[in-house]
């Protein structure tokens, strides 16, 4: 293939179904839960007593993807560690609460301060203190493994599981559903 050559446009491989899009059209917002959603739920520690996690790159470029889109990445987090917020300082996530089990308050409070209301906001959880995010949201997934009473009041559970893709999977519905992930794939295949 020569520099004259033109690639043909990379066609997007991912559907979703129309609901699911109709669903997360208006979104701004995606809450995430982190073990369990952002990492596989395991908790691995030092002998010095240090929680050690575990992240996907995926995952990870998801959330900077959201953030191309105009679509805010927000964690909220029951348990609060160094390793996570080194991550999410990579990742440029700057709105977290952490070492909060009440999240809908959490979640709350972060909609007033980004100016936004439940109908913008998606949720991805695993287990029990995440139902009060998700029954509210817009839209909400879960992660493959998560608990029985989740993924029964999810609108969408990802076919991978947590800390494998699960919230890549998440994060391209909602770019698809904002019209943006054809765009990036064109940008990030050229």
């Amino acid at each position: 293939m020569t520099a004259a050559t033109a690639l043909p446009p990379l066609q997007p491989a991912l559907q979703f179904a129309p609901e699911l899009l109709l669903r997360a059209q208006d979104v701004r917002v995606a809450f995430f839960d982190v073990d369990g959603v952002l990492t596989d739920g395991g908790l691995y520690f030092s002998e010095d007593g240090e929680t050690l996690k575990r992240f996907n790159t995926l995952d990870g470029h998801g959330l900077k993807l959201l953030q191309q889109a105009g679509i805010t990445p927000a964690v909220i987090t029951g348990r609060d560690s160094p390793a996570l917020r080194l991550r999410l300082k990579a990742l440029g996530v700057t709105h977290a609460r952490f070492g909060t089990e009440d999240k809908r308050p959490a979640a709350e409070a972060l909609l007033s301060e980004l100016g936004l209301a439940w109908h913008q906001a998606a949720a991805m959880g695993d287990d029990w203190p995440d139902l009060p995010v998700m029954r509210r949201a817009a839209l909400a997934c879960a992660p493959a493994q998560a608990h029985a009473e989740v993924r029964a009041i999810a609108h969408h559970v990802a076919a991978a599981a947590a800390g494998a893709g699960a919230a890549r999977e998440f994060c391209d519905l909602l770019l698809v559903a904002s019209g943006r992930y054809a765009g990036l794939l064109a940008r990030h295949a050229a």
